[in-house]
């Protein structure tokens, strides 16, 4: 199947032909649909933590990271251009007749191209894009006047002005404060100065970005550094990792054979944001704090995110410090009573929400003290969740895992099979959302660091159908990040208030109030 230049090219990306002819296989076989047994609620896998109990999380937090490596992992490789999809259709379709801009003006719902350009002083880019005209010898607020909307959009998005259709997110103007504007990125700086920031002061922050665009964020940084370092009284440490090409899964046609370029090479594509957790993998610390780059708010709403980043983190590490004490037992390989062994069980089921297979032996007690040490001898991650108000993703529910347990997942949509009404009523009955909110501890009780790769489900990536030039193919995204390929972590689902979920996904949603400096 595959010729020299293939292994060629196979090796040059770092892939084996193994795992070649793997995806393959998953691209003829599928992947098997998750089971759901029940979606995770308050009553039942969703802990409420009570008014009374914040404090005291927050406090375990405060008391116990001062000795500990803190990280901030931010995935930052998006590109904004998603963003800017009305106004690209916009920019391409409007003619500037009379009868167009008629219709134009009669379209004013809370994502028209009148909203836009009637609110463009509200934007934090605002200042900027009004300067970059002036260089070109134009005037933003005569041209908004004159219906010039095309040559606006032009100098936003296009190289020849500030270039945001093909900048990445996190280097957007997102929050205007009275002097200045930040970036999605510098809110982040911010956010780690705030929560993420150990005894002495330093705030450590990791981003995943894609190679073109690095720079670009390490200028930013230089140019904002010591402003919030000054601001905050911390010491600021970016560090910068890309999606590896080793991560990139093969494409196939609609016969499940190899998709060929024009130059007879193989087309790969990015293999998700599940390929993160190689870099995730690769960073050493003994909290780390999980948040996409464009879930930011302006300095007026962040205090609801420091209280909660705090009291998540503490909830883990009273839990971890819990398994940590169980593990040292089970590893002493002495005699443990049946009552403690009982304890540990319940621990299990009720703290970490794992309900054991029917197959396990609990009259046995080595056979119970190994499941247990398996199970409690993994990474750990406390995962924020918000109510659910119809916004699109992964959400938490109960599901069956392949050794008969019952566990805490995220689970996709596209994980579902919608086809069985059962599991469809299970997936409508969801309440929360899963908007990336995860406090991850990647440590041992012994202090060495997890390999990562032994907790990842390979059965949950999935599959969907793309174009090339107009030729039809199939493409695979591996297990997502906080999906599959944290499966086998130990799961703990915190209700979370919804402030703290204000992702930016087009740039009509910076117009909401919760991305404005009132």
């Amino acid at each position: 199947m595959f010729s020299e230049q293939d292994l060629s090219q196979f090796q040059s990306k770092g892939i084996s032909i193994e795992k070649i002819e793997a995806q393959i296989s998953n691209f003829k076989n599928g992947f098997p649909k998750m089971k759901l047994k029940k979606p995770a609620t308050i009553e039942d896998g969703i802990t409420k933590i009570q008014d009374e109990e914040l404090e005291i999380y927050e406090e375990v937090y405060n008391t116990h990271s001062k000795n500990l490596e803190l990280l901030k992992f931010v995935p930052a490789s998006g590109a904004a251009s998603r963003m800017f999809k009305i106004l690209y259709d916009f920019l391409n379709t409007y003619q500037d007749t009379e009868d167009e801009y008629l219709k134009f003006l009669c379209n004013k719902g809370p994502e028209t191209m009148f909203n836009f350009f009637d609110r463009l002083e509200d934007f934090a880019f605002y200042g900027d894009l009004k300067n970059a005209m002036i260089e070109e010898d134009m005037d933003l607020d005569k041209m908004a006047d004159k219906n010039k909307f095309k040559e606006i959009l032009a100098m936003l998005l296009n190289s020849k002005g500030l270039n945001y259709g093909n900048l990445p997110k996190g280097l957007l103007k997102f929050h205007r404060y009275k002097h200045y504007s930040r970036t999605a990125f510098e809110e982040h700086l911010v956010e780690a100065l705030n929560y993420a920031k150990d005894e002495a002061g330093n705030a450590n922050i990791h981003l995943t970005v894609s190679e073109d665009h690095k720079k670009l964020f390490q200028d930013r940084y230089n140019k904002t550094k010591d402003t919030f370092e000054e601001k905050y009284q911390g010491n600021l440490s970016v560090s910068y990792s890309v999606q590896k090409s080793s991560t990139d899964t093969i494409a196939v046609d609609i016969n499940d054979e190899p998709f060929r370029n024009e130059d007879g090479s193989i087309l790969f594509r990015p293999g998700g944001h599940g390929a993160l957790i190689e870099n995730l993998n690769e960073l050493k610390a003994d909290i780390i704090f999980v948040k996409n780059i464009d879930n930011v708010v302006p300095d007026r709403l962040k205090e609801t995110t420091y209280k909660f980043k705090k009291v998540l983190a503490g909830l883990l590490l009273e839990n971890q410090s819990i398994i940590f004490d169980y593990l040292k037992l089970l590893e002493e390989d002495k005699e443990i009573s049946e009552d403690t062994l009982n304890e540990m069980l319940t621990f299990l089921e009720e703290k970490l929400c794992t309900t054991p297979p029917a197959s396990l032996k609990r009259d046995n007690p080595d056979k119970v003290k190994k499941y247990l040490f398996d199970k409690f001898n993994r990474p750990i991650r406390v995962c924020g969740m918000v109510k659910n108000e119809g916004e699109p993703g992964g959400g938490p529910f109960w599901a069956r895992n392949t050794d008969g347990s019952v566990s805490l997942q995220i689970v996709e949509g596209s994980q579902i099979d919608k086809s069985d009404v059962r599991q469809k009523n299970i997936l409508e009955r969801a309440t929360h959302f899963n908007p990336v909110d995860l406090i991850c501890g990647t440590r041992d009780y012994k202090g060495n660091k997890f390999d990562l790769h032994k907790f990842i489900d390979p059965q949950t990536g999935f599959i969907s159908e793309k174009s090339n030039n107009g030729r039809d193919l199939k493409a695979m995204e591996l297990p997502g990040l906080w999906n599959g390929a944290m499966s086998d972590w130990n799961t703990i689902f915190v209700e979370v208030p919804i402030i703290t979920f204000n992702p930016v996904k087009t740039v009509f949603d910076l117009l909401r109030i919760e991305h404005r400096n009132l």
